[in-house]
């Protein structure tokens, strides 16, 4: 898979966030006229405090079967500080490196983390779609920004994901009776489309399943290093 080269990943915490500022512009909620889901994959990291190190997944899942078709991880130290909000220049690295070994002609990625549902507008979910140029969701276990009221308590069950008077994500219950995840657009996809992805993607489990794959694999790898 091919990573565009938009940015130098050697910054400081400024740069990047004059960075993340200039890449959300670039943003576009448009899904493409042609989109058709055959393959989705799901992007998680596991890091190792301790040994300095973070590890990388990228698990590729064909559609509608949700089978696990390709599988590729990636390890480094990081560069960059623990700074919240810029998580991406963290981990984006070592992302980037799984991403470019993928084989298989992904047409969507769903990233452990947030989309638009961020301070500037550019979660991982954001970031890497720019950086991939196919549609990317984010789905994160816990609220970044925003408010919201708590959507019923069935299965598809929602509420908008409200920031500054914008909605950035939905707030969804993807099982019933478990805390609801936090859907937002990466890029190249609307609020709607990336709810019916999620729910399309989840099986037995409060997360979908790209990335509770991708999730489980970067814990694997971290384990056995």
């Amino acid at each position: 898979m091919r990573v565009t080269s938009l940015h130098s990943w050697a910054v400081n915490p400024i740069q990047a966030v004059a960075i993340q500022k200039d890449l959300s512009e670039r943003i576009d909620l448009r899904l493409p006229r042609d989109f058709s889901l055959r393959y989705v994959a799901g992007a998680d990291v596991s890091v190792d405090r301790e040994r300095e190190r973070i590890y990388a997944a990228v698990v590729v899942l064909s559609v509608p079967d949700l089978m696990v078709v390709e599988i590729r991880q990636s390890a480094m130290p990081p560069e960059f500080p623990y700074v919240p909000g810029l998580l991406t220049f963290r981990e984006g690295k070592v992302l980037a490196a799984a991403f470019e070994q993928v084989q298989t002609p992904c047409d969507l990625v769903v990233f452990d983390g947030q989309g638009l549902a961020h301070p500037r507008g550019l979660g991982i979910a954001s970031h890497f779609g720019l950086l991939l140029g196919i549609p990317t969701v984010g789905v994160g276990k816990s609220k970044l920004v925003g408010d919201y009221g708590e959507p019923g308590p069935d299965k598809g069950s929602s509420s908008p994901l409200l920031y500054k008077g914008e909605r950035v994500g939905t707030v969804l219950r993807t099982r019933r009776g478990v805390r609801p995840v936090f859907v937002s657009p990466g890029n190249r996809i609307d609020h709607a489309s990336a709810v019916d992805v999620v729910l399309g993607t989840c099986t037995r489990y409060r997360l979908p399943e790209p990335t509770r794959q991708a999730h489980l694999e970067a814990g694997r790898l971290r384990s056995e290093k």
